[in-house]
């Protein structure tokens, strides 16, 4: 009974470890995507949309930023 325990609370501690990461790491990507958007409330929009279209385009970690800071680039007010 006292491995049960274990297991299951090990298994519980790993579950939450990956939800956390998973949050952090979106929290960390729509932060990167609002930074090129500044206080302009029609940029930062544009910016989350931007993320999203990466996203399903599958853009890799490693070049989201340099994707947005194009996109930010091509953005007309």
């Amino acid at each position: 009974m006292d491995v049960a325990i274990v297991v299951v609370v090990s298994l519980l501690a790993i579950a939450l470890h990956v939800v956390l990461y998973l949050l952090f790491r979106r929290w960390m990507d729509r932060d990167l995507a609002l930074s090129f958007a500044g206080d302009d409330p029609g940029k930062r929009d544009y910016m989350l949309q931007c993320l999203q279209r990466a996203k399903g385009a599958g853009v890799r970690r490693a070049d989201l930023p340099a994707w947005l800071e194009r996109e930010a680039a091509d953005y007309r007010g």
